[in-house]
């Protein structure tokens, strides 16, 4: 396909969607031409979504199979919820599921903090390969990094090409011998709105306090390795069916490859959780942008 590199006109932009507060923050405050988001899903039936009625409406918006979300079942209703509260539409996108990322020739094998293979192919890959599809420009790419997150942001732009663009590695046709064809393309230049205006999380907090969309306690997989033992550990009781997936993928991985280095998910499961956590002793997974 045809990729256009005009970066000289003004760029549409999209609203990156996580589910979390401060993307959705962004979503309110921040109109954009577009707003997306990525759904993480895993093939588990102990895991599937309740209501039947809303797994429907998430397979004709994503136009695949939906049994389950890796993420808190409650990210589902905050997307419907923002969609009503913004007045636009949300495009959702998915890519392939947790179970076929980490399944290769019949084998398991999992990504960790160094081989982070599923944030690239379940929340970065579906996103480039719609816009790809709907847009095929350069975007400006609006990322929920707070006013707090300059670091995070600096790090984002020192890996842009020379035009400020973050560059993907993707294909769109194969050799001859069947082999992919790789192209790098520059698609999306990263903006950060609430770094420009100094937002922080208290003022994010205050908007929501008496909105009427529903937020998880937390965002993202629910047993993201970057999160902390302890953190795990609390997961554990709060979504056991989903944790004993991701237990159940490690137990089946290739030489006993582990999530973590230090210790299985088996191991933590083990722990006495009886101690309190707070907002600060988790990894921050809601600027819309899966880039720990």
């Amino acid at each position: 396909m045809s990729i256009t590199m005009n970066i000289q006109k003004k760029m549409k932009t999209v609203n990156s969607l996580s589910g979390g507060k401060t993307s959705s923050y962004i979503a309110a405050n921040y109109p954009a031409d577009y707003d997306v988001f990525s759904l993480v899903r895993i093939e588990h039936e102990a895991s599937k979504f309740p209501d039947a009625k809303i797994r429907q409406e998430v397979e004709d918006r994503i136009q695949a199979p939906f049994i389950a979300t890796a993420e808190d079942d409650m990210i589902i209703y905050t997307m419907l919820d923002l969609e009503q509260h913004i007045g636009r539409k949300i495009t959702w996108v998915t890519g392939k599921t947790f179970d076929q990322i980490t399944t290769r020739k019949d084998k398991v094998y999992l990504p960790n903090k160094v081989q982070r293979f599923c944030t690239v192919e379940m929340k970065i890959e579906p996103m480039f390969y719609w816009w790809a599809e709907n847009i095929g420009e350069p975007i400006e790419m609006r990322i929920g990094f707070r006013a707090n997150e300059t670091s995070r942001a600096n790090n984002m732009l020192g890996r842009c090409n020379d035009d400020g663009l973050t560059v993907f590695k993707a294909t769109f046709e194969k050799h001859k011998d069947g082999r992919n064809k790789w192209v790098d393309v520059p698609y999306q230049k990263p903006r950060f709105p609430l770094i420009e205006d100094n937002i922080y999380k208290d003022k994010i907090e205050l908007y929501w306090k008496d909105k009427s969309v529903r937020f998880a306690w937390m965002n993202n997989c629910v047993g993201c390795f970057h999160k902390s033992p302890m953190l795990i550990r609390k997961m554990f009781d709060k979504h056991p069916n989903k944790l004993e997936w991701f237990a159940q993928r490690e137990r089946d991985s290739v030489n006993n490859a582990k999530w973590r280095t230090d210790m299985t998910y088996d191991e933590i499961k083990k722990w006495n959780s009886q101690h309190e956590l707070f907002d600060d002793d988790f990894n921050e997974c809601d600027s819309g942008y899966c880039g720990l």
